[in-house]
């Protein structure tokens, strides 16, 4: 399911990203080519569409990666942890060396 729901995003992401490249900040982009009134798709209503487009597109991506991020395979990583910890297998802590020299008295020095 996770990697369906990746392929799905990966879509989405380049569908958008077209989408965003046909569209111009200033109102040109594609309705710019379509320039007379009596048109089906007239100016206003191609960047209408484009626009509505962006915005379910990014809104369609939203909610896929809410659902990838809750169907990320968890066995995995658990197993992962596992495997670790069961390879190194003294389980008890490692004592560090002090760092503290002995000092040093009368008795050592002869």
């Amino acid at each position: 399911m996770y990697t369906f729901i990746v392929i799905l995003i990966l879509v989405v992401c380049v569908l958008l990203a077209l989408v965003v490249l046909v569209q111009n900040s200033k109102g040109g982009g594609l309705a710019a080519n379509f320039s007379a009134p009596t048109q089906v798709l007239g100016a206003r209503q191609s960047a209408d569409f484009i626009e509505k487009a962006t915005w379910w597109l990014a809104a369609i991506l939203v909610v896929l990666c809410l659902a990838a991020t809750v169907s990320i395979p968890k066995h995995h990583a658990e197993n992962a942890i596992n495997t670790e910890v069961t390879t190194t297998g003294d389980a008890s802590p490692v004592q560090a060396a002090s760092p503290v020299a002995t000092p040093v008295t009368g008795a050592d020095q002869q």
